[in-house]
Protein backbone atom coordinates (compact mmCIF):
# COMPACT_ATOMS: atom_id res chain seq x y z
CA UNK A 1 0.00 0.00 0.00
CA UNK A 2 1.35 3.23 -0.97
CA UNK A 3 -1.46 5.14 0.75
CA UNK A 4 -2.05 7.66 -2.20
CA UNK A 5 1.27 8.57 -2.56
CA UNK A 6 2.26 9.76 -6.01
CA UNK A 7 5.17 9.74 -8.30
CA UNK A 8 5.58 12.32 -10.44
CA UNK A 9 8.43 11.61 -12.96
CA UNK A 10 9.47 14.19 -15.33
CA UNK A 11 11.70 13.49 -18.09
CA UNK A 12 11.59 14.07 -21.88
CA UNK A 13 12.77 10.58 -23.21
CA UNK A 14 9.19 8.91 -23.70
CA UNK A 15 11.40 5.49 -23.39
CA UNK A 16 12.31 6.65 -19.79
CA UNK A 17 9.05 8.01 -18.62
CA UNK A 18 7.35 4.04 -19.66
CA UNK A 19 10.01 2.23 -18.62
CA UNK A 20 10.17 3.55 -14.87
CA UNK A 21 6.73 4.35 -14.72
CA UNK A 22 5.51 0.03 -15.63
CA UNK A 23 8.07 -0.51 -12.94
CA UNK A 24 6.61 1.48 -10.50
CA UNK A 25 3.40 0.25 -10.84
CA UNK A 26 4.50 -2.59 -10.39
CA UNK A 27 5.65 -1.95 -7.24
CA UNK A 28 2.19 -0.42 -6.40
CA UNK A 29 3.29 2.91 -6.91
CA UNK A 30 0.35 5.75 -8.62
CA UNK A 31 2.61 7.43 -11.06
CA UNK A 32 1.71 10.53 -12.89
CA UNK A 33 4.33 11.20 -15.72
CA UNK A 34 4.96 14.24 -18.05
CA UNK A 35 7.20 14.99 -20.73
CA UNK A 36 7.81 18.75 -19.45
CA UNK A 37 8.65 20.67 -16.67
CA UNK A 38 6.53 23.45 -17.83
CA UNK A 39 3.43 20.58 -18.17
CA UNK A 40 4.24 19.35 -14.86
CA UNK A 41 3.58 22.63 -13.48
CA UNK A 42 0.20 23.54 -15.30
CA UNK A 43 -0.90 20.49 -13.44
CA UNK A 44 0.69 20.25 -10.36
CA UNK A 45 -0.99 20.22 -6.87
CA UNK A 46 1.12 20.95 -3.65
CA UNK A 47 -1.41 19.64 -1.73
CA UNK A 48 -1.41 16.01 -2.45
CA UNK A 49 0.86 13.88 -1.15
CA UNK A 50 4.11 12.43 -3.53
CA UNK A 51 7.62 12.59 -4.78
CA UNK A 52 9.21 14.32 -8.29
CA UNK A 53 11.41 12.00 -10.00
CA UNK A 54 13.27 14.66 -12.30
CA UNK A 55 15.31 14.89 -15.13
CA UNK A 56 18.08 17.19 -14.71
CA UNK A 57 18.80 17.91 -18.47
CA UNK A 58 15.71 18.91 -20.66
CA UNK A 59 14.92 21.73 -23.50
CA UNK A 60 14.18 24.44 -21.77
CA UNK A 61 13.63 24.53 -17.84
CA UNK A 62 15.56 21.70 -16.54
CA UNK A 63 15.61 19.93 -13.42
CA UNK A 64 16.85 22.15 -11.52
CA UNK A 65 14.85 25.30 -12.97
CA UNK A 66 12.41 22.64 -12.05
CA UNK A 67 13.25 22.15 -8.39
CA UNK A 68 13.71 25.93 -7.91
CA UNK A 69 10.13 26.77 -8.70
CA UNK A 70 8.91 23.64 -6.82
CA UNK A 71 10.49 26.00 -3.89
CA UNK A 72 9.60 29.23 -5.06
CA UNK A 73 5.62 27.78 -4.80
CA UNK A 74 6.59 26.82 -0.78
CA UNK A 75 6.21 23.28 -2.11
CA UNK A 76 8.27 20.84 0.00
CA UNK A 77 8.14 17.95 -2.04
CA UNK A 78 10.64 15.43 -1.84
CA UNK A 79 12.89 15.19 -5.38
CA UNK A 80 14.88 12.88 -6.32
CA UNK A 81 17.40 13.67 -9.66
CA UNK A 82 17.99 11.09 -12.30
CA UNK A 83 20.71 12.52 -15.15
CA UNK A 84 22.46 10.40 -17.55
CA UNK A 85 25.29 13.22 -17.54
CA UNK A 86 25.76 12.86 -13.80
CA UNK A 87 28.65 14.97 -12.37
CA UNK A 88 29.75 16.65 -9.16
CA UNK A 89 28.91 20.04 -9.42
CA UNK A 90 25.32 19.68 -10.75
CA UNK A 91 24.79 17.08 -7.92
CA UNK A 92 26.34 19.44 -5.80
CA UNK A 93 23.73 22.23 -6.73
CA UNK A 94 20.62 19.66 -6.29
CA UNK A 95 21.50 18.51 -3.04
CA UNK A 96 22.78 22.38 -1.45
CA UNK A 97 18.57 22.88 -2.86
CA UNK A 98 17.33 19.88 -0.46
CA UNK A 99 16.99 16.71 -3.20
CA UNK A 100 16.83 13.90 -1.80
CA UNK A 101 18.88 11.82 -3.88
CA UNK A 102 20.93 12.04 -7.26
CA UNK A 103 20.71 9.10 -9.33
CA UNK A 104 22.75 7.88 -12.33
CA UNK A 105 20.88 6.61 -15.44
CA UNK A 106 20.74 3.76 -16.08
CA UNK A 107 18.97 4.12 -13.07
CA UNK A 108 19.18 0.97 -10.60
CA UNK A 109 15.64 -0.54 -9.49
CA UNK A 110 16.90 -0.93 -5.58
CA UNK A 111 18.22 2.29 -6.23
CA UNK A 112 15.21 4.32 -7.16
CA UNK A 113 12.92 2.23 -5.28
CA UNK A 114 14.89 3.08 -2.20
CA UNK A 115 15.30 6.51 -2.51
CA UNK A 116 11.49 6.53 -3.29
CA UNK A 117 10.63 5.29 0.39
CA UNK A 118 13.38 7.71 1.74
CA UNK A 119 11.13 10.33 0.15
CA UNK A 120 7.90 9.03 0.78
CA UNK A 121 8.75 9.09 4.60
CA UNK A 122 10.39 12.43 4.34
CA UNK A 123 6.58 13.47 2.82
CA UNK A 124 5.17 11.86 5.43
CA UNK A 125 7.03 13.44 8.00
CA UNK A 126 6.60 16.85 6.58
CA UNK A 127 3.28 16.83 5.85
CA UNK A 128 2.32 15.51 9.66
CA UNK A 129 4.54 18.78 10.84
CA UNK A 130 3.01 21.41 8.73
CA UNK A 131 -0.71 19.69 10.18
CA UNK A 132 0.89 20.80 13.22
CA UNK A 133 1.66 24.10 12.33
CA UNK A 134 -1.69 24.45 10.69
CA UNK A 135 -3.60 23.76 13.84
CA UNK A 136 -0.90 25.90 15.91
CA UNK A 137 -1.44 28.84 13.50
CA UNK A 138 -5.33 28.45 14.10
CA UNK A 139 -5.67 28.42 17.58
CA UNK A 140 -2.60 31.32 17.82
CA UNK A 141 -4.99 33.53 15.23
CA UNK A 142 -7.90 32.65 18.17
CA UNK A 143 -6.34 34.98 20.74
CA UNK A 144 -7.46 38.58 21.34
CA UNK A 145 -4.88 41.31 20.17
CA UNK A 146 -3.98 42.02 24.21
CA UNK A 147 -3.49 38.01 24.12
CA UNK A 148 -1.18 38.11 21.62
CA UNK A 149 0.82 40.55 23.36
CA UNK A 150 0.77 39.32 26.60
CA UNK A 151 2.05 36.34 24.69
CA UNK A 152 4.70 37.83 23.34
CA UNK A 153 6.28 39.22 26.42
CA UNK A 154 5.85 35.54 28.22
CA UNK A 155 7.84 33.82 25.40
CA UNK A 156 10.60 36.36 26.09
CA UNK A 157 10.94 35.23 29.39
CA UNK A 158 9.19 38.37 31.15
CA UNK A 159 7.27 38.09 34.70
CA UNK A 160 3.54 39.11 34.95
CA UNK A 161 4.36 42.38 36.95
CA UNK A 162 7.30 43.13 34.55
CA UNK A 163 4.72 42.85 31.64
CA UNK A 164 1.93 44.45 33.55
CA UNK A 165 4.72 47.57 33.88
CA UNK A 166 5.08 47.55 29.42
CA UNK A 167 1.35 47.07 28.90
CA UNK A 168 0.15 49.93 31.22
CA UNK A 169 -2.29 47.52 33.39
CA UNK A 170 -2.68 45.46 36.43
CA UNK A 171 -0.81 42.51 37.40
CA UNK A 172 -3.83 40.53 37.93
CA UNK A 173 -5.20 41.50 34.55
CA UNK A 174 -2.30 39.92 33.18
CA UNK A 175 -2.78 36.86 35.26
CA UNK A 176 -6.15 36.65 33.27
CA UNK A 177 -4.81 37.22 30.06
CA UNK A 178 -1.92 34.68 30.87
CA UNK A 179 -4.29 32.19 31.87
CA UNK A 180 -7.00 32.54 28.68
CA UNK A 181 -3.97 32.76 26.29
CA UNK A 182 -2.97 29.03 28.07
CA UNK A 183 -6.42 27.93 27.96
CA UNK A 184 -6.83 28.83 24.04
CA UNK A 185 -3.45 27.33 22.99
CA UNK A 186 -3.78 23.90 25.42
CA UNK A 187 -1.20 23.77 27.40
CA UNK A 188 -0.36 23.65 31.13
CA UNK A 189 3.19 24.91 31.72
CA UNK A 190 5.49 27.63 30.26
CA UNK A 191 7.92 25.14 28.86
CA UNK A 192 4.86 24.12 26.69
CA UNK A 193 3.98 27.38 25.62
CA UNK A 194 7.68 28.32 24.74
CA UNK A 195 7.91 25.66 22.50
CA UNK A 196 4.57 25.79 20.74
CA UNK A 197 5.36 29.36 19.98
CA UNK A 198 8.80 28.60 18.75
CA UNK A 199 7.00 25.83 16.04
CA UNK A 200 4.28 29.25 15.10
CA UNK A 201 7.94 31.32 14.86
CA UNK A 202 6.94 33.46 17.56
CA UNK A 203 10.97 35.11 18.90
CA UNK A 204 11.97 34.76 22.63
Amino acid sequence: MTDEFTVYLVDDDAGVRKGLSRLLRTKGYEVQAYSSPQEFLLQHDPAASGCAVLDVAMPGLNGLGLQQALTAQGSHRPVIFITGKGDVPTSVRAMKAGALDFLTKPVKETDLLEAIQRAKTRDGEQRRADSELDSIQAMISSLTPREREVLGHVVAGRLNKQIAGDLGTAEKTIKVHRGRVMEKLGVRGIADLVRLAEKAGIAK
